[in-house]
C-alpha cells in the first residue's frame, strides 16, 4: 500500500488536514489512520466544545478568527452537503473573572491586542459584571473581560464528522487500524507501519495523534514534550440557577457553562501531571473539594446541586508553554506536527488543518503565519507561553 500523505490520527485534527489537503490539491492521495472509530476516548469527543477570541498571543486570536467564521458558516465553508447544515453555535461569550491585581492587569493588557486582531473583547468593572449577570457574587472581583460576539459553544462531533465526510467526498481514504511504527530513510519518513495493514509507503506523514503524539515521535527517534493530562468534566443540575444565556465563565478555581437546562464544569487538579494513556477514570473528589465550594461562593443560586454524570478526557499537554506545536520537524522535514494544543485544539482545527496542508503542499505558511508555533522553539527550549489556558 502507498499514499502521498499518511495522517496518523483521525479525529478533528487529522480530519481537518485531510479535508484541506484534498481541497487545495484535488487528486492528492491522503490516507488517514484512526485506531478507534467510535472516538470514545478522543479529545475531540470529550471536550467542552467552546471557541473564544480571548487568548494572550496574537497568533491564537488570528487562528480563532478563522475558526469562528468557519464554524458560523459551516456548510458554506465546507463546500459539501454532508447532512450537517449547522453546528448549532451558541454565541453566549466567554467571561474571564479577575480576582487579583495581576489577573486584572493581564486582562486589560491583552484585550487591546485582541481587539486589534478583530475580537470584540470588553473590559468591565465588578459593577458592570454584576449588572450584566446579576446572579453572580462579584464582591471579590476586580474586573472581568467578556467577548460579546464570536465566542461560545458548538457541536464538536459535527465539526469532526463534517471534515471527515467532506474529505472522503474529495477522495481522502480513512482506515481503522493502529499505527505501530515509522520507516525512516536518510532523515525522512518513507513509510508507516500499520498493525493490520502492514507497510504503507508515503512521501509525507502527519502526526495528529493527540495525547499519544510523543509515541509517534519516539518511533522516529525524536523527543516531544507532549503528555496526556486528565480533566474531569461534571454535568450538574442546579434548579435554583437556570441561566441559559450564561457565558462560559472562567473563575480562579473552575470554569462553567450552560448545557441546555443543566451545566458543565471542571477544574485543573492541584497536583496536575501526566496520566496513563488509558486512564479515563473520573476524579470525583474534585467536585466536592474544589468546584462546588468555589461555585457556591461565586453564584449563591448553586446552593442545591446534583451531579448528573461526569467523564474524563485528556489534554494533549505541551509541558513547555501550553501552545500548539506545528509544522515540519527540522530533523525530519517530511514529518509534520499538529500537536500539544493543551485544551484548545478543537477550536483551532479549521485554521491549523489549513496551515499544515498549505505547508505540505507549498513549503511554507500561507494564509496565516504560524511560525511562532513552530517546532524550532521546542528544540531551542524557548517558551512561547499562552497564559489563557482553560
Amino acid at each position: 500500500m502507498k499514499a502521498d500523505v499518511v495522517v496518523i490520527g483521525g479525529a478533528v485534527m487529522g480530519a481537518s488536514v485531510a479535508f484541506w489537503l484534498t481541497r487545495l490539491n484535488p487528486g492528492i492521495d491522503v490516507l488517514v489512520v484512526e485506531r478507534d472509530p467510535t472516538f470514545a476516548h478522543a479529545s475531540t469527543a470529550l471536550s467542552a466544545a467552546g471557541i473564544r477570541q480571548q487568548f494572550t498571543n496574537p497568533v491564537n486570536v488570528q487562528i480563532s478568527r478563522f475558526g469562528v467564521d468557519f464554524i458560523k458558516n459551516f456548510q458554506e465553508r465546507l463546500g459539501h452537503d454532508v447532512g450537517i447544515p449547522s453546528l448549532g453555535f451558541r454565541e453566549n461569550g466567554y467571561l474571564f473573572l479577575a480576582t487579583t491585581e495581576t489577573a486584572r492587569d493581564t486582562l486589560a493588557e491583552v484585550a487591546l491586542m485582541q481587539r486589534e486582531n478583530g475580537a470584540a473583547t470588553e473590559i468591565w468593572t465588578a459593577e458592570q459584571t454584576a449588572a450584566r449577570f446579576p446572579w453572580l457574587n462579584t464582591d471579590d472581583v476586580l474586573s472581568s473581560s467578556f467577548g460579546p460576539r464570536d465566542e461560545g459553544f458548538f457541536d464538536n462531533m459535527g465539526l469532526m464528522s463534517g471534515f471527515r465526510a467532506a474529505a472522503k467526498a474529495q477522495g481522502a481514504r480513512f482506515v481503522t487500524d493502529t499505527v505501530t511504527g515509522l520507516t525512516v530513510t536518510a532523515g525522512r519518513v518513507t513509510g508507516v507501519t500499520l498493525g493490520q495493514g502492514g507497510h504503507v509507503a508515503c512521501t509525507a506523514a502527519v502526526n495528529a495523534a493527540g495525547p499519544r503524539a510523543a509515541q509517534v515521535m519516539a518511533w522516529a527517534g525524536l523527543p516531544l514534550d507532549v503528555e496526556p493530562r486528565k480533566r474531569t468534566i461534571f454535568v450538574i443540575d442546579a434548579p435554583n440557577a437556570r441561566h441559559p444565556d450564561a457565558p462560559l465563565m472562567i473563575d480562579r478555581d473552575f470554569w462553567i457553562r450552560p448545557e441546555h437546562d443543566q451545566w458543565i464544569t471542571a477544574t485543573v487538579p492541584a497536583e496536575d501531571g501526566p496520566c496513563d494513556f488509558d486512564d479515563f477514570e473520573p476524579e470525583d473528589h474534585l467536585w466536592e473539594e474544589v468546584i462546588w465550594p468555589a461555585l457556591w461562593h461565586r453564584a449563591p443560586g448553586f446552593d442545591a446541586v446534583k451531579v448528573i454524570r461526569r467523564w474524563s478526557g485528556h489534554y494533549a499537554y505541551n509541558t513547555l508553554d501550553q501552545n500548539a506545536i506545528l509544522g515540519p520537524h527540522p530533523a525530519m522535514p517530511n514529518l509534520y506536527l499538529m500537536n500539544g494544543f493543551s485544551g484548545h485544539g478543537l477550536q483551532q482545527a479549521p485554521a491549523v488543518g489549513r496551515g499544515i496542508a498549505e505547508h505540505i503542499l507549498f513549503g511554507n505558511w500561507q494564509s496565516l503565519d504560524l511560525s511562532d508555533l513552530s517546532v524550532e522553539r521546542m528544540l531551542a527550549g524557548k517558551p512561547f507561553a499562552e497564559k489563557a489556558i482553560v
